[in-house]
């Protein structure tokens, strides 16, 4: 009778652990708040997910969706004071996330995204030592987890990405992620893995793995036609939701459409009670500037005066002038171009730092022709270089007018003539600190690639990864690199 009942207490026992034991179960309303976060109704998803944790204190599903939340409101505001004041839910989500059960594969995906998102930011606000740790504690719990659940699909969304973006790193950059990091990888092997996470159909995590898809094959494969394709297969609404927004309107500006990013981003969705998105008013600048708009300068502002970070904010800033330069004002182009700073390290924020410190304006016709060319305007484009004297220009504005005659040919199809105009400025421009001659090996490359030459791209690859611009050249060089991997 007492073993009976000992047994009885011992099941009872067990019976109630195993209940308080954590787990991650994707109910409806985790994937109604999930939905939220994506619609960038960050306010709600943020009640609703303490709601949640304290009806579910069990279910990890919480932490993991606090996870993007955290991100999406640091990346929409660029806001690094409150990184400081979130940096501690991150340490709590790990803690957290971490007694999950060994043997249920959401326990290791979900920490592996709590370090994925955070070190985003930290690539975001330039802290890039930290940012590679957080990747490299990512990537080993995520291919601890292909080991250990071959099968379980959504890991692959994030492995693959990681493979993808490791393969693209240039030669000249891989000791410090040797040195820092177990991450290795190929493009191949990336985009591989991610097409195999699509096989789950049924996946809650299915758009947001179409979406990384399309975007690696958009900056790491090279296929910005074929990108554009993916994304317009999908259920998105980009006049209600401002995220979805921003997907089409940058593969279409990335794949040439300018006329359609500029209808996507008139239309965006505005006031309500979903997160700001500044980024799609700079978006909007930019597209009407690629049409020769000069009104864009109203949305670059709008950006400045919402934006709480640091970034994107100098070259705004620039393009502001830009608008001036295009009305023929000069004197506004130069109180404008005054007003910037030294915002931040990266490559547009670096380009329009340079231009502020020269004491010249841009031509006005080579910047007329860049604009157009950059919205996919080539005959336009090409029209404006027509009415430019070689003769007349300074060696800089030579450089870069040949540059701009071998982006038109290419985007002409004259391939013949986009080639010696590329040679040119290579030969011309080699050891010069602006990006032409750099650009210009790159863009040979991928010409020939577009041929089949394979062999001559390559050549031309190389030839794009022994030049050192002073701006754009880790960028620059990725894509070079990424186009060995695609070509050898």
């Amino acid at each position: 009778m007492r073993k009976h009942l000992l047994l009885c207490l011992g099941l009872l026992f067990a019976t109630c652990l195993t209940a308080g034991e954590h787990h991650y179960t994707f109910t409806e309303e985790a994937q109604r708040i999930y939905t939220d976060i994506f619609a960038l109704e960050l306010d709600r998803a943020a009640t609703d997910i303490v709601t949640f944790r304290q009806a579910n204190p069990t279910n990890l599903v919480a932490e993991h969706l606090e996870s993007y939340l955290d991100f999406f409101h640091l990346y929409l505001s660029g806001d690094e004071g409150m990184d400081a004041r979130l940096e501690d839910r991150f340490d709590r989500r790990y803690d957290v996330l971490s007694q999950g059960s060994e043997t249920d594969p959401f326990t290791k995906y979900a920490l592996a995204e709590n370090y994925l998102h955070r070190s985003l930011i930290e690539l975001r606000f330039e802290r890039h030592l930290s940012a590679f740790r957080n990747l490299n504690r990512a990537n080993k719990l995520l291919r601890a987890n292909a080991k250990d659940f071959p099968d379980f699909l959504p890991n692959y969304k994030d492995l693959g990405l990681l493979h993808a973006a490791v393969g693209s790193i240039p030669p000249s950059y891989k000791w410090g992620v040797e040195l820092f990091s177990s991450l290795n990888g190929e493009i191949a092997e990336g985009r591989a893995e991610i097409q195999r996470a699509l096989l789950d159909t049924e996946s809650p995590f299915y758009l947001e793995t179409a979406v990384v898809a399309a975007f690696v094959e958009l900056h790491l494969a090279g296929d910005a036609d074929g990108a554009y394709e993916m994304v317009q297969r999908l259920p998105l609404q980009p006049a209600r939701n401002g995220l979805h927004c921003f997907v089409s309107a940058n593969l279409a500006m990335h794949s040439g459409r300018n006329d359609e990013a500029l209808r996507l981003l008139e239309a965006q969705p505005r006031g309500g009670t979903a997160t700001d998105f500044p980024y799609l008013d700079f978006m909007l600048g930019l597209s009407k500037l690629r049409s020769l708009d000069p009104v864009a300068r109203i949305h670059f502002q709008s950006f400045i005066n919402r934006y709480a970070g640091r970034h994107f904010k100098e070259e705004a800033r620039q393009k502001i002038a830009w608008a001036y330069l295009l009305k023929g004002d000069e004197e506004a182009y130069r109180r404008s171009i005054l007003e910037i700073g030294g915002g931040s390290r990266a490559g547009g924020d670096e380009h329009a730092a340079r231009e502020a410190a020269g004491d010249r304006p841009p031509h006005a016709g080579l910047l007329r022709s860049r604009l157009l060319f950059d919205g996919n305007y080539g005959t336009r484009a090409s029209a404006q270089l027509d009415q430019i004297e070689f003769g007349t220009l300074n060696k800089d504005e030579q450089l870069e007018y040949l540059y701009r005659r071998g982006r038109v040919a290419e985007a002409l199809e004259q391939y013949d003539d986009a080639l010696t105009y590329y040679a040119q400025t290579v030969a011309l421009g080699r050891d010069h600190p602006a990006y032409f001659a750099c650009k210009s090996a790159l863009q040979a490359g991928m010409v020939e690639e577009t041929r089949g030459n394979r062999t001559a791209a390559a050549a031309h690859f190389r030839v794009c990864l022994s030049i050192s611009p002073s701006e754009y050249k880790v960028g620059l060089h990725t894509l070079a690199n990424a186009g060995l991997n695609r070509v050898e």
